[in-house]
């Protein structure tokens, strides 16, 4: 082999190395979101259009999947709500049998979620405790609308067995479901405003129910993940009036091992870009970096995270959780 010869190939040799480089740089973030239909998916694509990474929002089934891929290393960021985070955190509920996951860290809140109860009006249903006896859409296996859903049935006193059917039709498929009456109810704990409820209220005369009894200011004061939540009134209709609900917040997580650098160029590129970021959608017009920090958060913070947050000023020191500002 002549020295020409040799040089080309090494040449050749580098540009493989260096395509190799960048294919496997585009794997760097694959954020855990939801259903297309909700407003998971719709926070992962805007986080993935303000960072400075190669990104990609990745739906599936929802919070509880999420928490279990982050355990498992299968995603390094998800987006899961505070109360399932809690969940995840203590292996309780959900996760009991998973047992504590240690690994679980905290990067920022997002968006309120309300509990919302979307009934059709001809169902007969006109609040909470016309739901028993009735058909209801829950959501799918491992989508954080059933967890919530399981805590207010608990709180109730309810069983699955007190129910006509308790179905677990995704997102995007529940809203049909309900205009074809092959269920007389759905719950979606979500942000608004939602494509899927919007197009129950607009296809089949759908209505949102208040949740808002003696079992729900229970639950709310026994549990520190939820809080009072409403929804606007004229959101979807003219005539839909304001409703009172309980809700969580959606909360952004990774695994403990997530790269440092990563995190941080995560967490930096959202909190220098914010205004850019809520302009994605309704649900994040209220997002303060001072709620961001704190609100719904169980885990303690990642390494990345909290190395932002502590040049920011916005938490102590000696500190793993965050301060308000």
């Amino acid at each position: 082999m002549n020295r020409l010869t040799a040089l080309l190939l090494a040449w050749l040799g580098g540009l493989v190395f260096s395509a190799s480089l960048v294919a496997n740089a585009q794997e760097t973030l694959r954020i855990g979101t939801a259903s297309p239909d909700g407003v998971y998916h719709v926070a992962g694509r805007a986080l993935c259009q303000v960072v400075t990474l190669p990104c990609r929002a990745e739906p599936g089934p929802g919070s509880s999947a999420n928490l279990e891929a982050i355990r498992d290393g299968r995603f390094s960021v998800a987006l899961a709500q505070s109360d399932l985070q809690f969940q995840a955190v203590n292996g309780t509920a959900t996760f009991s049998e998973a047992g504590p996951d240690p690994d679980l860290r905290s990067l920022f809140s997002l968006h309120s979620e309300p509990f919302t109860l979307v009934v059709r009006r001809r169902s007969g249903i006109r609040s909470l405790e016309d739901l028993p006896g009735r058909a209801v859409n829950i959501g799918n296996p491992g989508s954080g609308q059933r967890g919530t859903m399981f805590s207010l049935m608990d709180a109730q006193g309810w069983q699955g067995g007190d129910f006509r059917l308790l179905n677990d039709l995704p997102a995007d498929q529940q809203a049909m479901a309900l205009c074809h009456g092959d269920v007389d109810a759905m719950v979606y704990t979500v942000g608004h405003p939602n494509r899927s409820i919007a197009q129950a209220i607009r296809l089949c005369n759908a209505a949102l129910l208040d949740v808002d009894d003696e079992a729900v200011e229970r639950l709310i004061a026994e549990r520190p993940y939820f809080s009072r939540a409403s929804i606007p009134g004229g959101l979807y209709s003219a005539d839909q009036p304001a409703v009172r609900t309980f809700g969580v917040r959606a909360t952004l997580v990774a695994h403990r091992d997530a790269d440092p650098e990563l995190i941080y160029r995560l967490v930096a590129d959202v909190f220098d870009n914010l205004l850019r970021f809520k302009a994605f959608h309704p649900a994040f017009g209220t997002l303060t970096p001072a709620s961001m920090v704190q609100a719904g958060l169980t885990a303690p913070l990642h390494e990345g995270a909290l190395r932002y947050y502590r040049e920011r000023g916005w938490v102590s020191n000696d500190s793993v959780t965050a301060t308000s500002q």
